[in-house]
């Protein structure tokens, strides 16, 4: 199993580095280098409480993680508030009193 864990670790980042070259035409390395160095904390922290399956555990970690974060990031930042006009043309979205944001 532990010969599996390079491989595992580095389809995600790399499918995401695709997937962004694809959308906007160009690599960004700091973007790429993110997703490894929380892996390698998670596998740390995981290592050290002895958690079985933390190949697995890592993964799901990871995706909660960055989840998580972004959440906080997009509601300090504003970002809803900001693309509000955004949505309302792109989704159809209609407000009123009750439920304004």
């Amino acid at each position: 199993m532990t010969s599996l864990m390079p491989l595992m670790y580095a389809i995600t980042p790399i499918a995401g580095f695709l997937k962004n070259y694809v959308k906007y035409k160009r690599g960004d390395l700091a973007v790429f280098s993110r997703t490894p160095l929380v892996y390698l904390c998670i596998d740390r922290l995981l290592t050290h409480f002895k958690v079985k399956d933390i190949i697995l555990w890592t993964l799901i970690m990871e995706r909660w993680f960055f989840f998580v974060a972004k959440i906080f990031l997009s509601s300090w930042r504003g970002t809803y508030t900001l693309r509000k006009q955004k949505y309302i043309q792109k989704y159809g979205l209609c407000y009123t009193e009750d439920n304004v944001p």
